[in-house]
């Protein structure tokens, strides 16, 4: 199944100044932490085990907005109010190699980048990336539709401000980021080993078409003031490379999803080129 772009809105240029300039001032209400909580013993994805998704907020006093947030993430995509604004433009990445270890953080496997990866652009803001991560099946949803993995890259700013990519997966073809990783993930244990040079590059993505919101963490402490980017277009992954990433992570952290989440009044923007009609 294909993702459905949405309807054609054309979003006026000081529209989307004032919206973009409302939806950044939610960011130094709730600074997110460039962490997500690495400690997975004290939560759990399964609901009824006492430290599922829905007990989160009360398991810790840190992770209350798991409860009471109103930026939570993930979402569903096509499930709410959207604005489509051709004037958010082409996604802008600087990547470039760097020294990586490999950690598997018992409820996910993570790739963190120990030297400088490159940056996002948003804005005008520099994103450095840390990190990137895998959630099987996908978080973020489609008219109820989930797909077989999603990946995180995971950005902080001078403000200690967080921006993730986020690219969604359907079975197919093996993806050749993963392909370079699995000889190692398959064996290592709950360690960090060093990987050597791994170029963010080979990540690859078409930032042709996006949406874009304000959210959270997806997993405790649920920070809010995320900025989404989630990339409206499909990847494809090999089943034993999904079976490869769930085998490594500890048991019940194979379907490493959160559950989606209210909109709770959120606007979704949607970037896709503006078309060339021919008139002035």
């Amino acid at each position: 199944m294909n993702m459905k772009c949405i309807h054609r809105y054309e979003g006026r240029f000081t529209f989307f100044i004032l919206l973009i300039s409302s939806l950044c001032c939610l960011l130094p209400l709730a600074l997110a932490s460039s962490d997500e909580v690495e400690d997975e013993t004290t939560f759990a994805y399964t609901e009824g085990s006492g430290r599922g998704p829905k007990e989160w907020g009360q398991l810790d006093p840190h992770w209350k907005l798991c409860d009471t947030g109103k930026l939570q993430s993930p979402i569903d995509l096509l499930g709410g109010k959207r604005r489509v604004l051709p004037s958010l433009g082409k996604l802008k990445t600087n990547y470039k190699p760097a020294p990586a270890v490999v950690k598997n953080r018992g409820h996910d496997i993570m790739v963190r980048w120990k030297g400088d990866a490159g940056d996002l652009s948003i804005n005008g803001t520099d994103y450095k990336l840390l990190q990137c991560h895998w959630h099987s099946p996908s978080e973020h949803t489609f008219n109820g539709t989930r797909y077989q993995l999603e990946l995180h890259l995971v950005h902080l700013n001078a403000r200690e401000e967080l921006a993730v990519i986020a690219i969604i997966y359907k079975y197919g073809r093996p993806d050749p980021f993963l392909t370079s990783l699995l000889p190692h993930i398959k064996k290592m244990g709950d360690e960090e080993k060093t990987f050597g040079i791994v170029n963010p590059g080979d990540i690859k993505f078409d930032s042709r078409k996006y949406f874009r919101y304000i959210g959270s963490l997806t997993v405790p402490p649920c920070t809010e003031g995320v900025v989404w980017t989630v990339i409206n277009e499909l990847r494809t992954v090999s089943r034993d490379q999904v079976k490869a990433l769930r085998d490594a992570v500890h048991d019940g952290f194979e379907e490493n999803v959160r559950p989606t989440q209210s909109w709770d009044g959120k606007t979704v923007l949607f970037y896709t080129p503006r078309v060339n009609s021919g008139s002035s």
